[in-house]
């Protein structure tokens, strides 16, 4: 090793040896198996709890469920292996240096900025869920599905306390994210697979053809929630971590990758969780749907709660609290984790560390509002919708620069700040579509696909005229 190289590694490691602004080395590389274990324990976790029962709520159809998620999960796999991980394989960068080449500093902090509340947002949603599983012990008044305020001081308490702990284990860096997800995903699985064992026991059924009426032919939606169709199940879980892949936040993760065949490693988050963990917690909704609870709830027209904490001690008691507990848990800390990475990257000044507790403390006060975790089916579509087109930037410029005539990192090589082409592709693709989805009432998941693609075409054809005629 050079002289150089290993002033470099001390430097980085002073600066909390996160790597944020140098391609990782050679040496700090991991094998497949660290992201086997990180991907299953982030997707078989909190918001699996949230979502599996707002599909029920959605009026879905067995067929559009089981068959809907099969092709939607695959399509997400596909997607990171063969855009978000082939291309962090061959830059090393995060996402926000390597946006920051194509984009310049002032245009980059916008996003970033954006990025990272969004994050902590969805980190709050999951601080939420384990949140509804330590409030049992304490007779605590769970959340309701269209309540958005705190509903008492012991939420609030209870809130801080889980926030402080996820934030303090995220600030430690990407080594504790892994290790903490290794340590805590084959529990929470085994909870997943367990629960959902003892729930078709509860609902009576011994027979494939009596799981399947479980949903039959679906239904009308609960009140204020939308009906999802086939398509509505594939497009939405494909685009469900649609900011993570196609989107590029996942440069972040797999630039310690050794090659890119560890895209695959997604299969596992996604077949493991987003498959077997959201059937799972349906099942665990239709068993409560059935209690006098629920069914005083649906008498006067209202949406029963959706809790995951009550729902899985209904089934497995005290391990099925510590399951939830870890399931949002093994969320919330690679997503403050990547949140802290957008923080830092408009901050630079500040440790990895220190950006991290600050991205834990939003996060932590997102949590206190159960609006974002009631509302994860509609949230987590804006924020793809939101976040996602950037990813086509670098992925239009990695693949296509060379065919395009454009100069790759511009902003980088002309020194600019503020790089034109990106901000008005992703303005213009952004406004079209969104104004397409609010005057026609066309759900969001179903225009983030197109606005990905004109994002990242006009992006070649800005770059084009721009980069002639400075």
């Amino acid at each position: 090793m050079s002289q150089v190289s290993i002033e470099q590694e001390v430097i980085e490691e002073v600066a909390g040896g996160e790597f944020e602004r140098t391609p990782v080395p050679n040496s700090k590389l991991k094998g497949w198996k660290s992201f086997i274990g990180m991907y299953a324990g982030e997707h078989a976790a909190g918001t699996e709890f949230m979502i599996g029962p707002l599909f029920l709520t959605a009026g879905v159809s067995a067929f559009d469920l089981i068959i809907g998620l099969l092709i939607g999960n695959l399509l997400a796999v596909l997607s990171w292996r063969f855009l978000t991980a082939e291309i962090a394989v061959k830059n090393r960068l995060t996402l926000y240096y390597q946006l920051e080449k194509i984009c310049g500093k002032k245009l980059v902090t916008g996003y970033n900025l954006a990025n990272g509340i969004l994050f902590c947002f969805l980190a709050g949603s999951m601080i939420t869920v384990s949140a509804t599983a330590v409030g049992i012990p304490f007779d605590m008044p769970m959340p309701k599905l269209d309540d958005t305020l705190p509903n008492g001081m012991t939420w609030i308490i209870i809130v801080i306390a889980i926030g402080a702990v996820i934030s303090l284990i995220a600030a430690r860096g990407y080594d504790m994210v892994t290790k903490a997800a290794n340590w805590m995903s084959p529990i929470i699985v085994l909870a997943f697979v367990v629960a959902g064992i003892v729930a078709l026991s509860q609902l009576g059924v011994d027979s494939f053809t009596k799981f399947w009426d479980i949903w039959g032919e679906g239904g009308e939606p609960f009140p204020g929630q939308t009906k999802f169709t086939f398509w509505h199940v594939v497009i939405w879980s494909w685009f469900a971590n649609g900011a993570m892949h196609i989107g590029m936040s996942d440069l972040s993760v797999f630039r310690f990758a050794k090659q890119a065949k560890a895209g695959w490693a997604t299969a596992a988050g996604m077949y493991v969780g987003h498959y077997m963990a959201w059937i799972a917690a349906a099942l665990l909704y239709a068993v409560y749907l059935k209690s006098p609870e629920a069914q005083a709830f649906l008498s006067v027209g209202d949406a029963p709660p959706v809790a995951p904490g009550p729902m899985a001690y209904n089934a497995i008691g005290v391990f099925g609290i510590i399951a939830v507990v870890l399931a949002g848990w093994t969320t919330a800390n690679p997503t403050i984790y990547r949140a802290g990475l957008a923080f830092q990257a408009i901050l630079p000044k500040l440790s990895t560390a220190k950006v991290t507790i600050l991205a834990g403390a939003v996060a932590t006060i997102a949590g206190l509002f159960p609006a974002f975790a009631m509302k994860l089916l509609g949230f987590v579509a804006l924020y793809g919708f939101i976040l996602a087109p950037f990813g086509a930037v670098i992925v239009f410029e990695h693949f296509f620069y060379k065919k395009a005539g454009i100069i790759k990192n511009y902003a980088e090589i002309a020194n600019l700040s503020f790089n034109k082409s990106v901000f008005w592709a992703w303005a213009i693709s952004f406004g079209v579509f969104y104004f397409i989805s609010v005057q026609f009432d066309v759900f969001l998941s179903f225009v983030t696909l197109p606005a990905w693609l004109l994002c990242g075409i006009l992006f070649l054809v800005f770059s084009r005229y721009f980069q002639k005629i400075t």
